[in-house]
């Protein structure tokens, strides 16, 4: 992830940035894809008295979470299942304070992403918040080709030759098409990934920061 996403940090930084909430506030949180945890874990040290579902599809990730949370992992349910089933893995309607996620949604096509977040929506309370660190696809070809350059390149500046998947140009784009390929990458365009999101019925949604081909973006109930 330090090689391919850089921003990472700074992503889910600005992400909990957003949300409006006192550190001590007792959140019911989701979180779609929890992966490695590297999401969960940052909301749990910004709110230290909020609990989360972590929702992932994958065995090996829920335990690669459990490694990085540790002591963080009691304020944890750990669910193993397809969020595109979220009312069935999920609380019921209106009970959750903020559903976030990262680096997960650009697997889904547009209308089970609208989906998703249709279910998201009922799941919020009043005011509650949607939070989502993604990437995005440019609006042409041309563009996203120049931004897939710089993408390239920097992978292989910060790999210094350390990784033999990014040793140079030509392998780090081989990597990177047979990587999109297999994770049945779907990203959207900025303004598509905004419209999805009106369209589910968030409210003051925003792209709250942007990179290249990377978005954090966010609404509210």
């Amino acid at each position: 992830m330090e090689l391919m996403h850089p921003n990472r940090s700074k992503m889910v930084q600005i992400a909990l940035e957003v949300l409006p909430f006192p550190r001590t506030a007792g959140l019911r949180a989701i979180d779609l894809g929890i992966g490695t945890g590297y999401f969960t874990e940052r909301f749990l040290n910004n709110f230290p008295n909020s609990r989360v579902l972590g929702i992932d599809g994958a065995q090996a990730m829920i335990e690669l979470a459990k490694a990085r949370l540790t002591s963080l992992a009691s304020r944890v349910q750990f669910v193993i299942g397809d969020f595109r089933q979220l009312q069935e893995l999920a609380p019921g309607a209106g009970s959750v304070d903020v559903v976030f996620s990262a680096y997960a949604l650009h697997h889904l096509n547009r209308a089970d992403k609208e989906t998703v977040l249709r279910e998201v929506v009922e799941l919020l309370v009043p005011g509650g918040w949607f939070v989502n660190a993604d990437l995005i696809v440019a609006g042409s070809p041309e563009l996203d080709s120049r931004l897939q350059e710089i993408r390239v390149t920097g992978i292989v500046e910060r790999a210094r030759g350390s990784d033999t998947r990014f040793v140079d140009s030509a392998s780090t784009r081989r990597f990177l098409a047979d990587l999109e390929k297999n994770e049945r990458d779907q990203p959207l365009t900025l303004a598509e990934d905004l419209e999805v999101l009106r369209n589910s019925g968030v409210k003051n949604v925003s792209a709250f920061w942007l990179e290249y081909r990377e978005l954090v973006s966010a609404g509210q109930k």
